[in-house]
């Protein structure tokens, strides 16, 4: 198998770079290269931090790292005060890289203790607010790539990322571009909807959004216009809605909805972007290097059709999470349910921890968020359970109104044609903004806190 160096070393082309410069990005990954190998020369590898934010030093930083087998950690430049120091309590590392400097980081460079050369760790933090990283390495993140490769029959995958690199839906676009000597082109999201467009040739690129992204994108004419010339359109990060899905198929774009975590090293399953716009709705089929079962609550498992929680086995899996590593662990049980269909295509219900319990019914918020999204009276919207002597928890909708005079009244009405009476939710809260991060992911403890306090004012 090619390692990353053989990789570098074989980049015969200077234009696989788009909008940056390709032999600026084999300098700085030849240099750096080179001073790991001479520090790694001493004893163990010294454990990086990789927070550059110019997107060429990024990568040609991660990938000398890899060459150089030292453990690198990927974080984002602009974490807050509290982030860093979760990340600096947790990681202790040698050598922090950002702005083009090399720092010695609180681990002095002179004790390398990590136990894991080889080891790349992506931050994954879910919703719940804490610094997790998880443990992949070379051989897992390509996986991934040649399950990607084969599905999509391709020799060659050129991406066009407007996602973060740090994270593992911008990291994988890279790796399929560098691995299969495609073409890679890098662009912040503002730029693009801002009207500034790259110029390619839309028809030979992937480009991988998360819903809000696709959202804003269709908003506007002429990038709806350029956004349909795309060979895929990858979508993923988190659930999208109905109606959203609805105005990409009006508009002929080439949608693949996809379903993958940091875990999994991005997507392990994706709908074909002719299923999609023959109407087809889920998640798609598994990609070659996965495989999913789908379980009951004692294991057992469970025919087509049946929904269950959903059992990953992948060798595209992370090891575990910094710093232990899971002992010949080969399966993943997530926190989603679903069903697999009888054409093998995977269809997510909702995820085990989000489901609300209100007077005995269980109850999955992406269901209601979809109906309401429906509507067209919200711009975003999020359902969860609040705490209730007599239901045990109460549905309630924090939503960001489509005009200031949007009338609840309406939207309830509206629902009633669509949802059982138990799944109208009871409380709803107007907001100016929901709290999500740049995958489009909720937090939903923020959101417990708004619907805590708005609910105690409003009774107060």
């Amino acid at each position: 198998m090619e390692r990353p160096l053989d990789y570098l070393n074989n980049l015969t082309q200077d234009n696989w770079l788009i909008g940056y410069n390709s032999h600026q990005f084999n300098q700085i990954a030849q240099e750096l290269y080179l001073e790991l190998t001479q520090l790694s020369a001493c004893g163990t590898s010294p454990k990086i931090i990789l927070a550059e934010r110019e997107p060429i030093r990024f990568l040609a930083s991660f990938i000398a790292a890899c060459a150089a087998n030292c453990p690198v950690f990927l974080c984002n430049y602009d974490w807050g005060t509290q982030e860093w120091q979760q990340v600096f309590d947790l990681v202790q590392p040698d050598i922090i890289l950002r702005m083009g400097n090399r720092e010695w980081g609180i681990g002095n460079g002179n004790n390398y203790q990590c136990p894991m050369p080889n080891h790349i760790m992506i931050p994954t933090g879910g919703s719940s607010g804490q610094m997790k990283f998880a443990i992949h390495t070379w051989e897992t993140l390509t996986a991934s790539v040649q399950g990607f490769s084969e599905y999509f029959q391709l020799k060659q995958v050129n991406s066009f990322c407007v996602l973060p690199l740090y994270h593992v839906s911008g990291l994988m676009q890279f790796m399929r571009s560098f691995t299969t000597a495609g073409k890679l082109a890098i662009q912040p999201f503002k730029a693009l909807e801002s009207g500034q467009i790259l110029n390619i040739k839309q028809s030979e690129y992937f480009i991988s959004l998360v819903p809000t992204q696709l959202q804003r994108l269709l908003q506007n004419p002429e990038l709806t216009e350029w956004l349909s010339q795309f060979n895929t359109v990858l979508l993923g990060g988190a659930p999208a809605w109905n109606e959203l899905l609805e105005k990409a198929r009006f508009h002929r774009i080439r949608l693949a909805p996809t379903y993958g975590m940091t875990e999994t090293a991005s997507q392990i399953a994706t709908l074909k972007p002719d299923d999609f716009l023959d109407g087809k709705i889920s998640s798609g089929q598994i990609l070659p290097h996965a495989k999913v079962t789908i379980r009951n609550q004692q294991g057992e498992i469970l025919n087509s059709n049946q929904i269950g929680n959903i059992t990953i086995h992948a060798q595209s899996l992370a090891l575990g999470y910094y710093p232990i590593t899971r002992e010949n662990q080969t399966d993943l049980q997530v926190d989603d349910l679903g069903f697999l269909d009888d054409q093998g295509h995977l269809n997510i219900v909702g995820r085990n921890s989000d489901k609300i319990i209100t007077g005995g019914e269980n109850i999955y918020p992406a269901e209601i968020e979809s109906a309401i999204q429906a509507t067209q009276m919200v711009t975003d919207i999020c359902v969860i359970g609040i705490p209730d002597k007599h239901w045990g928890q109460a549905l309630t909708a924090i939503y960001i109104p489509k005009k200031s005079n949007t009338s609840v009244l309406k939207i309830q009405t509206l629902l009633k044609d669509k949802l059982s009476k138990f799944k109208i939710p009871k409380y709803w809260i107007p907001q100016q903004n929901l709290p999500r991060n740049s995958q489009g992911k909720i937090n939903r403890q923020q959101l417990q806190q708004i619907a805590t306090e708005f609910l105690q004012n409003s009774i107060t």
